[in-house]
């Protein structure tokens, strides 16, 4: 029986799953688990082997892409998260000086939005995966939300400051791991994003007077 389904296997091969990872999959699954469990148990192994031998042309270990990309998709978690607490700030600026903190705030959300795409891009373009959903990002980020109904401008520009300061700190520690694994592509696009990210923070910095 076991002879009948490695042979089956052995004349499937569909593109990028190695037929050894397969027969891997038939020997796991062979342990005493109720039929129902044992059937779940096997599809699940044969998704995740398609899904991690995709073939990617980079020159990175299997253990640098998964390592890079986790962090990327960290990273891509707080960006999307300082995005929308930045454009809810926006929405909500009141106060004499409206216009202004209106139209800053304005600036530095189409300075981060762009970085989501190139994020997400760069981890494709590694071999890893990135974000499939708003539930996603929930699971991933670490920069909090900000859901209050009232929030008073000076409150609002010291908690963005904070965030953007937090997100430099997420971003030289991603630049730690790409030195380490020698991607000094993602290490370069990661630079430019701290240098932007620093200037947000020393705007914001002078503005609240505590800088």
């Amino acid at each position: 029986m076991i002879r009948g389904r490695e042979k089956a296997l052995s004349e499937w091969k569909p593109a990028g799953v190695a037929c050894v990872s397969l027969l891997l999959i038939v020997k796991l699954s062979d342990q005493k688990l109720p039929k129902e469990r044992e059937t779940k148990s096997m599809a699940r192994r044969i998704s995740i082997a398609r899904a991690t031998k995709i073939e990617i042309p980079t020159d990175l270990s299997p253990d640098a892409t998964i390592e890079i990309s986790t962090a990327l998709r960290q990273l891509l978690a707080d960006v999307f998260s300082l995005y929308i607490k930045t454009k809810n700030f926006h929405w909500h600026m009141r106060g004499p000086q409206f216009r202004d903190y209106h139209l800053l705030l304005d600036e530095h959300a189409a300075q981060i939005f762009p970085m989501t795409d190139d994020i997400a891009e760069r981890a494709r373009k590694i071999g890893g995966t990135t974000l499939r959903s708003i539930g996603d990002i929930s699971r991933h980020q670490r920069l909090k939300d900000n859901d209050d109904e009232r929030v008073q401008p000076r409150e609002m520009l010291m908690e963005l400051r904070d965030d953007n300061l937090q997100l430099t700190r997420f971003l030289r520690a991603a630049h730690k791991i790409c030195d380490r694994h020698n991607d000094v592509a993602t290490a370069s696009l990661i630079e430019t994003w701290i240098d932007e990210t620093e200037r947000r923070s020393w705007f914001l910095s002078e503005i609240v007077g505590e800088g």
